[in-house]
């Protein structure tokens, strides 16, 4: 049976109470369980037990040097339902001075984002399935700036997303 979706994943942060506050105003997350040195949250409209798990390993950690001089994951990427929340966290992410870059992808329209400890997460729309076009579907080979009031325009604020589907 083939693997469906990620059903998780697990950061190393220099500080987790100061991650789990990064990622609680963020992106809504809550915490749904903990321990010293560790905090399990839940994105707000998952079911998943926990979608991102914290591990601190203190103040000393040096930055990652992943896609720089190492191998590593790049990032993760996050979904949202609507424009109108891509928008509402586009907004947040810059008050929060962590938001470093908006592109559209075609099929998808993607924020990028960094953490505290500079761990980048991306945040994005998937354009549902019965709106992808010849238009779309061509233009996937490039990577545009994001023009977020364009797409709310085209697609409108409360469209559901494609939920995974990027044809």
């Amino acid at each position: 049976m083939p693997v469906q979706r990620l059903n998780h994943a697990v950061l190393y942060v220099r500080d987790v109470a100061r991650s789990v506050a990064f990622y609680e105003e963020a992106l809504g997350f809550r915490v749904v369980s903990s321990f010293p040195g560790a905090a399990f949250l839940q994105a707000s409209g998952s079911t998943n037990d926990h979608d991102l798990g914290l591990f601190q390993i203190g103040v000393q950690a040096g930055p990652s040097l992943a896609g720089r001089s190492t191998v590593g994951l790049y990032h993760l990427a996050w979904e949202v339902d609507t424009l109108a929340e891509l928008q509402r966290i586009a907004v947040k992410l810059g008050e929060m001075d962590a938001l470093v870059g908006a592109s559209d992808h075609s099929t998808t329209k993607a924020l990028y984002a960094k953490d505290p400890d500079g761990i980048e997460f991306e945040v994005s729309w998937l354009v549902p399935a019965d709106l992808l076009d010849e238009e779309v579907i061509a233009g996937r080979a490039s990577i545009r700036p994001l023009d977020l009031a364009k797409e709310l325009e085209r697609y409108g604020a409360q469209t559901r997303g494609g939920v995974g589907v990027s044809v």
